[in-house]
């Protein structure tokens, strides 16, 4: 007989895991709403993550249950006037929690099966209908408007796809083991070992802020050459991050990312996927993008290649560039060596860039500025914002000073600074 999903990890290491989205995570404040976005098969963290944030102080703590079965036969069944439609009241809910001061926890898990047999046209059009409505909402999370946290548990189909010459026992056990680590949760006081993380983050992030670099230029054996210019008064940030309230929070759990906008007319070159991209239930796989004045103007996929096109021909800034991200090899994550399939988890090992929206927090005074100004200076805006990962173990990444002069950021795949 299967064991139960939670029978793998301690109720201790799983209370410290909720902690660490509740505390570090969203960092809950007294007497603050908490929205938990959870499907069902996840009910049982979804309700601990709940007592912590109740013990933490939260006024209320709602569920909004997700289930991945009824969402197949919607997609599969519903009418093409429901597929193109997203309803107004699912958008006031977002505003509604938004106005009463609501942090958001998302807990994701991956089943790639689950949605095999239905057409990734119909996917597509109901998450465009989706992100339409909810312009606003994603503009505050883009913004640091609100706090929220990405976290995430196994199933036993995702582990079996991670680590498929083993037992669904065995899988799921590794895939804990791998969450837990790239969380940092293994240790004794994970919310202390978060602190110290974030400091890495600050050393790196000061050093590339004052630097202002022109450009960026990545290169592998794999393919990639590719030129990321950059706006002028451009800003990293990854790690910790800063509400408009200055209330720090992690968006990611795990994250390794530091990252920025590039300049929306200034990429150049060729760029080679080196992990599969889930996006809408699909994968794509083997796949290039090649970019003129920042625009993707060719791309090909082995596998994929209509979800590809779908995911570009989304509108016309998902054609761009909106994040560029440097990430070592050295990570946690990293140093599992694995294929994740997720790509929370697969942006945490390497380099990745954004394709689509660019966040106003990627330029000094951003977040203040009108959507002409950030336009003006070269960000781009999209609907979606999906992470590509392309960095290698021989990735070497060059930053550009204004005349010419060449500085060695990354060698080998892992900072140099």
């Amino acid at each position: 007989m299967t064991k139960g999903l939670y029978e793998f990890i301690s109720e201790a290491e799983l209370k410290k895991y909720a902690e660490l989205a509740v505390r570090a995570g969203v960092n809950l404040q007294k007497h603050q709403l908490l929205i938990i976005h959870s499907d069902i098969q996840n009910a049982t963290f979804a309700r601990l993550i709940q007592t912590v944030a109740y013990e933490a102080g939260a006024s209320n703590v709602f569920i909004d249950w997700k289930d991945e079965q009824a969402a197949k036969e919607f997609y599969l069944n519903a009418t093409d006037d429901a597929i193109d439609h997203f309803p107004d009241w699912q958008a006031a809910r977002f505003k509604e929690w938004e106005d009463g001061g609501a942090a958001y926890i998302h807990i994701i898990s991956e089943n790639l099966d689950v949605f095999e047999e239905v057409s990734t046209d119909r996917i597509n059009r109901y998450l465009k209908a989706s992100r339409t409505k909810l312009k606003d909402h994603h503009a505050k999370i883009r913004s640091h408007e609100v706090r929220w946290c990405l976290i995430a548990v196994p199933s036993f189909e995702w582990a079996s796809k991670v680590y498929p010459h083993v037992s669904k026992e065995e899988a799921v056990q590794s895939l804990w083991q791998a969450i837990l680590s790239g969380a940092r949760v293994d240790g004794t006081d994970p919310i202390k070992d978060w602190e110290n993380h974030d400091r890495a983050f600050d050393s790196r992030k000061k050093i590339l802020n004052e630097s202002q670099f022109e450009a960026l230029h990545f290169t592998n054996s794999r393919g990639t050459d590719l030129f990321v210019g950059l706006p002028k008064n451009h800003l990293y940030i990854g790690g910790g991050v800063i509400d408009k309230k200055g209330i720090p929070f992690f968006p990611n759990i795990p994250t390794e990312e530091v990252f920025t906008a590039p300049h929306k007319n200034k990429v150049n070159g060729k760029l080679v996927g080196t992990k599969p991209l889930v996006y809408g239930g699909s994968v794509i796989d083997e796949f290039h993008l090649i970019f003129q004045d920042g625009r993707i103007t060719d791309y090909y996929a082995a596998k994929g290649q209509d979800v590809l096109q779908d995911l570009i021909e989304t509108d016309e800034g998902s054609h761009y560039l909106g994040e560029i991200a440097l990430v070592s090899n050295k990570s946690p994550l990293a140093q599992i060596d694995t294929l994740f399939y997720n790509n929370l988890f697969d942006e945490n090992t390497s380099c990745h860039i954004g394709i689509g929206n660019a966040s106003p927090s990627n330029i000094q005074n951003g977040v203040d500025q009108t959507e002409e100004k950030l336009k003006a200076a070269g960000l781009n805006a999209s609907l979606l914002l999906v992470n590509v990962t392309f960095g290698t173990e021989d990735m070497k990444v060059v930053g550009i000073e204004e005349g010419g002069t060449e500085v060695l950021l990354m060698k080998d795949g892992d900072f140099q600074f």
